[in-house]
């Protein structure tokens, strides 16, 4: 989900960014939490996500993490026992876990063994584990850690993370609780490895609530016991889920449930968690859930997690990728479209995000250029060329060129979401959408998708059984785009990710002779075939050395690139963009 309290409120966001404004804020429910004065801020160690990391954490792997919480409404708490198998390519004497030090640890026990208090520390946000014995390269440790205290809470959840203390409408008012952590990482609640790379192979959850509350998570239901007090442990398990993806969605749910026969022959279980009164709402928006898992699996491949369940929780901020129980509260906006825009693109992150995973944020239009794009793909399965159209238009009016979207550096979060730190912010969607769109003009739709696939599951035949989890990287996808092509575009990718400035087609018509000529900041190479139409007829214009030359019949009238099918410098949007910024 796209984290924008940076961005311009203007007249253009009107697709996925204006629900995301404030505008779709206001119309949320009446569940508005209360930040307690004197809320302990977090350092800047948890407020960074990713970036540059030492040779010891990068060593790190989780390979499981069991997570026992309880949740304590009334008093803004919560108390934790993590236990983390974690192995080590490197000798380490020290073990470095991430974990926002407004959650105090009371115990740590290593593979069994009650260290003292002097054989931990957390004064930065990044607990420092010293081991009784030093563990060799290869090797793993059991750690176990006790703490608890009042997690950071989000200021204006999901675009500030932390939790989200909140009450259901209407006379009730139980509570409606949940977290996020895209932003600031999965250590504002749990003991974790905050960077993408970071991933654990399993999560166990045990969340403990009080009496009539239920738990929404990630993964499959393995039960729940229901202690003498009335209080209740939801058990869930996922495997291979993002670290921020790990999440708590807790309310008085009621739950609809059916099974999708997939076009690949599995049945995959899917669910809506939805707030008690909002019964006909939730069936209309659970309707959706089907056709639009079928357009995925029919133009991308399987859902990759059929073995757990397509998931969404009512929730009460806007929305936010967490893996087979994606965060939905968009208080079921109705959309030109005619579908459901924010749940249509957190489903997408199922593939581009959670199958798939950027292994550095500056990646992450991988994530967030495939998963917007899919949205005027799914329009055009739905409906036909013209809302693909419509919907294209929308995005390109919302492209900054602030920032190339790919720097070719290691990057935290908020690099490349804020344009403020000198980031990409929305272009990793809008502008990643457009060069997708111009990158499947290019090489055609089945060039196109083959690529996408082999991006996402790593083979151009994914079936259920014959796919895991893995991470990408963006020099792996062009290389994968010039494999299936069948060359070297690099020229492309080079202009459209790794430098701001979109290419300019310039044009210039003397009698019967039309010139074209693209240029290009830093008089990078840009050999891109252009359309021309010429009375209503359409050719493909080669421009080998980035230039071409046509001779029209007379009086000919002329159109360049007709259909729009390419992302390039345009004076009239700009124009636009000013004008809108202003008012």
């Amino acid at each position: 989900m796209h984290r924008d309290s940076r961005l311009k409120e203007a007249s253009i966001r009107t697709s996925l960014f204006l629900a995301a404004s404030a505008l779709a804020l206001a119309a949320l429910p009446a569940a508005a939490q209360t930040v307690k004065p004197g809320e302990p801020p977090i350092t800047p160690t948890t407020q960074e996500s990713g970036g540059p990391i030492s040779p010891e954490r990068a060593a790190l792997h989780l390979d499981h993490a069991d997570l026992a919480i309880e949740v304590f409404p009334a008093t803004q708490r919560i108390a934790g026992v993590a236990t983390l198998t974690i192995t080590s390519a490197i000798a380490q004497k020290v073990l470095q876990i991430d974990l926002d030090r407004n959650l105090p640890v009371t115990a740590v026990t290593v593979d069994g063994k009650a260290l003292t208090p002097k054989e931990w520390a957390n004064p930065e946000g990044r607990l420092m584990v010293t081991l009784p014995r030093p563990l060799k390269a290869g090797g793993k440790a059991v750690v176990k850690i006790t703490y608890g205290g009042t997690p950071h809470v989000a200021v204006r959840a999901p675009w500030d993370d932390g939790m989200v203390w909140a009450k259901t409408p209407g006379a009730d008012r139980q509570p409606w609780i949940a977290s996020t952590a895209e932003g600031y990482g999965c250590d504002l609640f749990w003991p974790c490895l905050d960077f993408p790379r970071g991933e654990p192979d399993m999560v166990d959850l045990h969340i403990t609530v009080p009496k009539d509350l239920k738990v929404a998570g990630n993964g499959k239901l393995i039960g729940t016991d229901t202690l003498a007090d009335g209080r209740t442990t939801w058990n869930w398990r996922t495997r291979s889920p993002n670290p921020y993806s790990v999440t708590l969605q807790i309310a008085p749910y009621k739950l609809l449930q059916a099974d999708y026969k997939s076009r690949y022959g599995n049945t995959i279980p899917m669910q809506y968690w939805y707030l008690p009164g909002r019964d006909e709402k939730a069936k209309k928006l659970f309707a959706e859930f089907a056709p639009t898992l079928d357009f995925y699996e029919s133009v991308i491949g399987p859902y990759p997690f059929g073995d757990e369940k397509v998931g969404v929780a009512e929730t009460p901020h806007l929305g936010m990728e967490h893996q087979t129980i994606n965060a939905y509260g968009n208080n079921y906006k109705q959309y030109p479209s005619g579908f459901d825009e924010i749940f249509q693109h957190e489903l997408g992150h199922e593939w581009f995000g959670n199958q798939m995973s950027a292994s550095n944020w500056d990646d992450y239009w991988l994530h967030e250029g495939y998963t917007q794009y899919l949205q005027p793909l799914y329009g055009q399965w739905r409906e036909g060329d013209a809302r693909y159209a419509i919907m294209m238009d929308e995005f390109r009016l919302q492209i900054t060129n602030h920032a190339p979207i790919v720097s070719g550096q290691i990057r935290t979060e908020e690099q490349v979401y804020e344009e403020e730190n000198g980031g990409p912010g929305q272009d990793i969607y809008v502008k990643g959408a457009w060069v997708l769109h111009t990158l499947r003009n290019l090489i055609g739709d089945d060039k196109f998708f083959e690529a996408t696939r082999r991006l996402v599951y790593g083979r151009p035949d994914p079936k259920p059984g014959n796919f895991t989890p893995h991470f990408s990287t963006t020099p792996e996808f062009i290389g994968i785009v010039n494999q299936v092509a069948g060359k070297d575009l690099q020229w492309f990718f080079d202009v459209y990710l790794y430098q701001a400035p979109l290419p300019e087609l310039v044009e210039q018509r003397q009698g019967d002779t039309l010139t074209l000529r693209w240029k290009v900041a830093n008089d990078k190479p840009f050999p891109l075939p252009v359309e021309v139409s010429i009375d209503g007829k359409i050719s493909k214009v080669e421009m080998p050395g980035g230039t071409a030359t046509l001779k029209l019949p007379a009086g000919a009238h002329a159109i360049v690139d007709p259909n729009a099918r390419i992302l390039k410098y345009s004076a009239a949007v700009e124009s636009y963009q000013r004008y809108a910024y202003r008012r």
